[in-house]
């Protein structure tokens, strides 16, 4: 939507008058808007765009084109794109019904080309895309995904969305044994290793509990955290007869895992936080 103004010119024997100003407004008849269906991402996570059209004009558009950065930045002398086009997700509907999906490039950037879309009429692009290694994944990180719509007759109209960064925790554990191979009465150690690829830290009041039966059975056995020493019946409890080791709610914390972008490719690795269980025992 655009204001214009016109004034006209009087000259006579030499004289020169200018008549009243008149003010007018063009009205784009096209109307266009972009919206993500949810408004947070984590990793490698599908995000639904949509793109709704509406031609209040009594002309058909013919063979307009949507054209998507997929959340475009720069990294030193590099733009690198965050989101990926799922391909042959596109869906496109018109008054409701769905039709023949436009043509796809998937780009960096995404073209969205052959949108035809009768006068007087609604619809509806929908398209996925997911996050891939050059998506900010900390606390307060966001991508937002602009695109471009031209068509025959209409200005360029500028539509964009964007998504946050999800809060989470995301757990891992792996067990290890040592020795691999022992004798009666010999000591056995084994080490839990939890890992969060998450970008919240997981608290005490998270209630994480690690479970294990053990066989064969250890007795005695002795447990650390982290490297200090756990305490049976305040940190964990055993049972001697069936080998079940119960690690108690409100004791296991794990750090967020930590993001590092490299200042030249823009690819983001993730060091997990990490907390560490052992338990020696004699079998």
């Amino acid at each position: 939507m655009a204001t214009f103004f016109n004034q006209a010119t009087l000259s006579y024997n030499g004289r020169v008058m200018n008549s009243n100003i008149t003010e007018g407004e063009l009205i784009n008849t096209l109307g266009a808007a972009k919206s993500a269906i949810t408004t947070s991402y984590t990793a490698d996570d599908r995000v639904v765009y949509a793109i709704n059209l509406v031609n209040s004009g009594n002309t058909a558009l013919t063979n307009a084109t949507v054209t998507d950065n997929l959340g475009a930045y720069s990294v030193g002398v590099e733009t690198v794109y965050p989101l990926s086009y799922v391909d042959g997700s596109i869906k496109y509907y018109v008054n409701g019904v769905i039709t023949n999906a436009p043509t796809v490039t998937a780009g960096p950037p995404l073209v969205i080309s052959g949108i035809n879309l009768p006068a007087g009429a609604n619809a509806l692009i929908i398209y996925e895309a997911v996050t891939n290694e050059f998506a900010p994944l900390a606390i307060g990180s966001s991508i937002t995904n602009a695109a471009t719509m031209n068509a025959d007759g209409i200005e360029p109209i500028e539509l964009q969305a964007t998504i946050n960064a999800e809060a989470e925790t995301r757990l891992n554990i792996a067990k290890a044994m040592s020795p691999a191979v022992i004798s009666d009465n010999g000591e056995l150690t084994y080490t839990f290793i939890i890992q969060n690829s998450g970008n919240t830290p997981i608290l005490a009041t998270d209630d994480v509990i690690v479970s294990d039966v053990f066989n064969p059975i250890l007795n005695p056995i002795s447990v650390t955290f982290n490297g200090t020493e756990w305490s049976e019946g305040v940190n964990y409890t055993y049972d001697e007869a069936t080998g079940e080791f119960t690690t108690l709610a409100g004791q296991i914390t794990v750090p967020a895992a930590e993001y590092t972008q490299d200042s030249e490719t823009g690819v983001f690795t993730v060091t997990p936080g990490v907390a560490v269980i052992t338990v020696t025992g004699t079998v």
